[in-house]
């Protein structure tokens, strides 16, 4: 069979995943004889496109599930896609848009009805996307977030939760994204800082009764100013004595003209502005603590858009930041701005669509965490769940320690609608937002609100058939926080696949959602099942372009993985992001890191090609895979002894998620000792026994390779299978994982190899320094005694033929030596006129290596270059500038023999 001179990704890959898909190989079932070993991938959003977080997420799940596979287990990797309410729900207003509608126009049931017809037509393209990169997923089990299974699972949980007195529903002050018009969870505003300015602004004194001289005004400082046209108070810390004299006073509020209480609390900072700080309850989550403490007056200044409502008086109708600069232009009329400083501000952003958050006052409903989390901190703090790296652990149990109440309702049409029913006959539904006095939760009538899987047939209070659905839905994370279990349809009864792949055994992710989903998953199934929901959390880093800046669209630094594929095969793309991987740490790529990866398969493919070009020629067949110990030499015991080491190290790097180590020990195991170093030894004496090593190490090489390079090994493996008469495996994926041979190696015979390769190097370096072109045969006179030059002499051809020897003159003592090694020493035959030649030559290379290292000395000296460079550049020149010098010291010691 004729191969391509080089691996063609494009004729293999296709064609081998179908054959996967067709055989089943990516089945998992229930087996009494086998253990399980489950992975739940991260369900990617049905908006979602391949990029390369994705790649490095996926591939790493991959590798863990077909390693496992490969060592016996009944491995199931399940797949699936989340639902992701609020990015669906833009994409389809989006379209919309560009017919001039917006959802309103067409209603709820409508606009769903094209939510799922565009999630049918373009959910499935990561699915897609996926199966491209080469994921193993049993992709029979596929599931949704919004199944109808699932969403009864959903239903469920909301409804026990509920039961306990672990959901409630009450007015808080909550994120608000103007742009989604709905509430967020703190862990989906995350704040960033952006620079803004600190107004100090002076509020109107009544006098104080305390002391008839106090000042006509105070200064107030503050970051936004808009949101003073919702103040209710002034506040100062009880400590501070500067201001005594405002107890009992009133401020007027500027612009609205409004009386303001002056309250005291610990909460102020007295080092913040002037140390007085203004109260607005419905628009601060610390000034709404503040309301509720000192029963203030909640003014609402605000519609679900951002812009000002009527409480606003003048500035009604106007966006917030209109807002602000209008308020400043008429504070400036009145000349009530005393001072304006830059600032830093830290500002909540919509996780979806960027837009600064709102702190809103509204009617929401919430999970009490706190009940949740116990349990949660337990089984880390015992251990019985770990991350790798372990430095996550502190950041987890540092998060859990002070978790807040979880808002889980959406102001969004896309998602699990609230199971949540209202009498209208006993109580009217509550205007969200519409109350400028908060009530107290506690005190909130529950009369007429019922919470059930199904809508009843009639009010349990009144029997009254006015019953409406609560028209929010659930917080995304609230049905993906049960994907470990009710991607196994629970709580279906007599559930066999749960109670065999739960709990599931390793959770790979990114840091970003450790809280949003990970500690969440935990708790649920903690709650839901009392056992966690995987035993090991593996959270790898950030994919960053080559100047470590994260990869972003906006910035124009992405590279797409499908790209890569597309030139230079997945296998490519997953080798070189695995070397790249190391445990926790941040990725940092660019184009031509990949090609790694694709220069690997093609030495693998040419290998292949080379070894079965032998097996032809000389007509050898290999028909099993049994190496006998008896007849083997120096070199055939060398290279199984590392290929044992390979295997040894590979395996325990598998099993401890240290898959940047797989690949450094395959490469280096291949490239250098099999193919460097084993091949070129015996590929002038091929025969049975070399060809039965060298297909032995192969097989074993794919096997290890496999769940790195899944498509070239397969391809390889069927390969062997036509080239030879062994009786292997249907599919290396179903292949056993290799073990190594049972034979031990001393480690004198391990020394006399490692010497002998050593100074064939050694030998090559000579010639390079000295001129001698690698092609020129030289006369070399060897000083060695003992078991070495017994070796050397019986493995003097294959050490002839790499050295570029022509003949080795053995003597007791040496006049001159070139080189002085573990018991050998070695020098050229070398005439007077070779030998001036080959000292003009290290002279030059000594001189041109001294101007390298003058300028680098001089780059080092250089005070302005140490301090705007990057800290890596300043110690890359060093580390040259080291290996320069070795260079320099070697060719030197090289002149001062050749002149002895």
């Amino acid at each position: 069979m004729q191969l391509p001179k080089q691996y063609v990704p494009h004729d293999v890959e296709d064609r081998i995943y179908q054959y996967w898909l067709e055989n089943g190989c990516f089945s998992a079932q229930v087996d009494a004889t086998k253990q399980p070993f489950c992975i739940v991938i991260p369900p990617p959003n049905v908006t979602g496109i391949l990029h390369m977080g994705h790649a490095l997420n996926n591939t790493i799940q991959d590798v863990l599930v077909r390693f496992k596979r490969m060592q016996g287990y009944e491995s199931l990797w399940m797949p699936g896609t989340d639902h992701a309410g609020i990015a669906t729900q833009n994409v389809v207003e989006r379209n919309l848009a560009k017919q001039g509608l917006r959802k309103e126009d067409i209603g709820r049931e409508k606009f769903i009805e094209k939510l799922w017809e565009w999630k049918d037509q373009y959910g499935s393209t990561i699915i897609g996307q996926l199966k491209k990169l080469g994921a193993s997923c049993d992709w029979q089990r596929q599931r949704f977030t919004m199944d109808a299974s699932y969403s009864e699972a959903v239903k469920e949980t909301f409804v026990r939760l509920y039961e306990k007195g672990l959901i409630y529903r009450g007015n808080y002050i909550i994120n608000w994204c103007p742009r989604c018009r709905t509430a967020l969870s703190d862990e989906e505003a995350a704040h960033r800082e952006l620079d803004g300015w600190l107004y100090y602004i002076r509020y109107p004194v009544k006098k104080a009764a305390s002391n008839k001289r106090s000042p006509d005004y105070i200064v107030v400082a503050t970051t936004r100013p808009e949101t003073m046209l919702g103040d209710t108070a002034v506040a100062v810390n009880p400590h501070d004595k500067r201001f005594t004299w405002l107890k009992g006073a009133t401020v007027v509020l500027p612009i609205m003209d409004r009386e303001l209480k002056v309250i005291e609390d610990e909460a102020i900072d007295p080092e913040f502005g002037t140390g007085i700080v203004k109260v607005t309850p419905a628009h601060d989550p610390v000034d709404f603590q503040l309301g509720k403490k000192h029963g203030l007056d909640f003014v609402n200044i605000m519609k679900d858009d951002a812009v000002l409502n009527e409480q606003a008086g003048e500035f009604s109708g106007m966006d917030r930041f209109e807002a602000r600069a209008a308020v400043l232009e008429v504070l400036r009329e009145k000349k009530l701005i005393e001072k304006e400083d830059p600032y830093k501000v830290s500002a909540g952003h919509c996780y979806r669509c960027h837009t600064v958050i709102e702190p809103r006052v509204s009617l929401q409903w919430f999970v009490k965490m706190k009940p949740l989390a116990k349990k949660a901190l337990e089984v880390v703090e015992e251990d019985k769940i770990r991350f790798s790296p372990d430095r996550w652990k502190k950041v987890y149990l540092n998060w859990m320690n002070n978790i807040q109440d979880w808002c889980i309702s959406r102001q969004i049409w896309w998602g699990h609608q609230l199971p949540v029913y209202y009498c209208r006959n006993c109580q009217e539904m509550t205007g969200r937002n519409s109350k400028s006095q908060i009530p107290n939760p506690k005190s909130e009538p529950e009369h007429g609100i019922i919470v059930a899987k199904e809508k009843p047939a009639e009010c349990p209070y009144c029997g009254s058939t006015e019953l409406v659905q609560d028209p929010d839905v659930l917080d995304t994370w609230f049905s993906s926080w049960l994907w470990p279990f009710a991607t196994f349809y629970w709580p279906k009864e007599g559930n066999k696949d749960l109670e065999y792949f739960y709990p599931t055994n390793v959770l790979v992710t990114a840091s970003e959602i450790l809280f949003f989903w990970v500690a969440r998953m935990i708790m649920s199934g903690l709650e839901f099942m009392g056992e966690i929901p995987f035993g090991r959390v593996l959270i790898h880093g950030t994919v960053r372009d080559a100047k470590g800046i994260k990869m972003s669209k906006s910035l124009g630094n992405v590279i797409d993985p499908l790209e890569i594929i597309g030139e230079f095969g997945a296998d490519s793309l997953r080798f070189s992001l695995m070397l790249l991987a190391a445990s926790g740490s941040d990725v940092y790529l660019s184009k031509e890191k990949f090609l790694v990866g694709r220069n690997f398969a093609n030495k693998i493919w040419n290998a292949t090609r080379f070894l079965f070009m032998k097996l032809e020629e000389s007509g050898v067949i290999v028909e099993d895979l049994r190496v006998d110990s008896l007849g083997l030499e120096a070199p055939d015991i060398w290279v199984l002894d590392k290929l044992n080491e390979t295997v040894v190290q590979v395996t325990e790097s598998l099993e401890n998620f240290r898959i940047n180590e797989v690949t450094k020990n395959i490469y280096d195991f291949f490239w250098n000792s099999f193919c460097d170093w084993y091949i070129e030894i015996v590929k002038d004496t091929f025969n049975a026994k070399t060809a039965g090593i060298l297909i032995w190490c192969l097989v074993t090489v794919m096997k290890l390779l496999h769940p790195v390079m899944p498509f070239l090994t397969e391809e390889i493996y069927q390969l062997i299978k036509t080239h030879t008469r062994l009786n292997l495996n249907s599919s290396v994926m179903t292949a056993s994982w290799p073990e190594p041979l049972p034979f031990t190696v001393d480690e004198a015979s391990r020394m006399m190899m490692a010497r002998a390769i050593e100074m064939i190097r050694v030998i090559r370096n000579l010639k390079v320094d000295l001129g001698i072109s690698p092609a020129q045969k030289i006369v070399m006179k060897v000083s060695s005694r003992g078991d070495f030059r017994r070796f050397f002499e019986d493995n003097l051809i294959w050490i002839n033929r790499l050295g570029g020897i022509e003949r080795v003159e053995f003597v007791d003592r040496l006049r001159r030596i070139l080189f002085k090694g573990d018991g050998v020493e070695l020098d050229f035959l070398i005439d007077d006129i070779d030998r001036d030649r080959f000292m003009q030559s290290l002279d030059k290379k000594v001189t041109i290596l001294d101007g390298q290292c003058d300028r680098i000395v001089q780059k080092l000296r250089n005070e302005k270059f140490l301090k705007n460079a990057p800290e890596d550049t300043v110690l890359q020149q060093k580390e040259r500038f080291e290996q320069l010098s070795g260079q320099r010291q070697r060719l030197e010691e090289l002149r001062e023999a050749l002149k002895g």
